[in-house]
């Protein structure tokens, strides 16, 4: 069976409604976005939401991809590293709970990667990130090693754009993974990283990944493009899978010149949170089942479908499960 590991920063969730976006703008943080922050901005942030109830849940971008994978039955595993705290015992637990192969490193010293994620009435998100441990990744030399173990040429590396705020290191992942004759998955993660960063992540697409996953934002800061389509377009020139998901319109795909397209679901929104992480499962499991692009993308929709209903990740497996029953 074809195995997909996922690679990225293994946080914790740490859920947040708000009422308004008041508290967004006191702590300067940009609504639907993904800001870096650092010991003394979490003090901040820890005491403005302190009085506000909180929700914990596995986090990190690839992470989600392949905890949703699990729940759907796939030979999955997962390479991140934790601290030596509660927060990485959570994590670590969470995962051999779903049955995935880790690849955990334990930092000394670091407190394990959190995401506090804000929640809006119109259920988007935005995150403000402590990386902590996480960002230890993998030791590069132990990297090849561990993906040597995998047999098939068609075993997947799945990747969030997240990584790329460290050149070196994700291009000298995705250097390793191609060597050992994997594909790769990439998901641009976020539009204010693409846009920071969009020459470099070119060159990533165009050199190394086989699957791209995007939002309209994402497409847009990568392109230049306004509109979807056009936008998709130069995604497809760059590899061989090019995603670009329209929100609740559904999702556009392009595969070695031929387009598809599926439309969304009728879905209540509670919390975008992992939204598009969960289009990702749900379209490489579609992929790695042989199943045809346009029903990739309707496999990606539906379980998307199903995170968007509750507050943060924790979507049970039957319940991902029946969502592509139904399809």
């Amino acid at each position: 069976m074809t195995k997909i590991i996922g690679i990225g920063n293994a946080l914790v969730d740490v859920l947040i409604h708000l009422e308004d976006e008041t508290l967004l703008q006191t702590l300067k943080l940009p609504k639907g976005g993904m800001t870096l922050i650092d010991e003394g901005q979490l003090t901040a942030i820890n005491n403005a939401t302190a009085h506000l109830q909180h929700h914990r849940a596995t986090g990190g971008s690839a992470s989600n991809t392949i905890h949703a994978l699990a729940s759907l039955g796939d030979n999955v595993g997962f390479i991140g590293s934790v601290g030596d705290d509660e927060t990485g015992h959570f994590f670590r637990q969470q995962a051999e709970a779903r049955g995935i192969e880790i690849h955990i490193s334990t930092v000394s010293g670091m407190a394990s990667g959190t995401a506090t994620t804000f929640i809006t009435p119109d259920g988007e998100r935005t995150f403000a990130t402590h990386l902590g441990a996480a960002t230890q990744v993998v030791p590069t030399e132990e990297f090849p090693s561990i993906i040597r173990q995998q047999s098939s040429s068609q075993d997947i590396l799945h990747i969030e754009g997240y990584l790329v705020q460290d050149h070196h290191l994700i291009e000298q992942l995705l250097r390793d993974a191609k060597a050992a004759g994997m594909l790769v998955s990439y998901d641009l993660a976020s539009w204010n990283i693409v846009a920071a960063d969009r020459p470099f992540i070119q060159h990533l697409v165009a050199d190394y990944v086989d699957f791209v996953f995007a939002n309209e934002e994402e497409a847009a800061a990568f392109s230049g493009q306004q509109y979807p389509e056009e936008a998709l377009r130069m995604l497809a020139e760059q590899t061989s899978v090019a995603v670009v998901k329209v929100g609740k319109r559904g999702a556009l795909g392009c595969h070695n010149g031929v387009k598809a397209f599926a439309p969304g679901l009728v879905r209540k929104v509670v919390d975008t949170t992992a939204a598009g992480d969960f289009f990702a499962a749900g379209f490489l499991h579609g992929w790695v089942h042989g199943q045809p692009l346009d029903r990739c993308l309707d496999y990606g929709n539906r379980i998307a479908g199903e995170v968007i209903q509750v507050v943060g990740t924790q979507v049970t497996a039957d319940r991902l499960q029946a969502a592509l029953e139904c399809s």
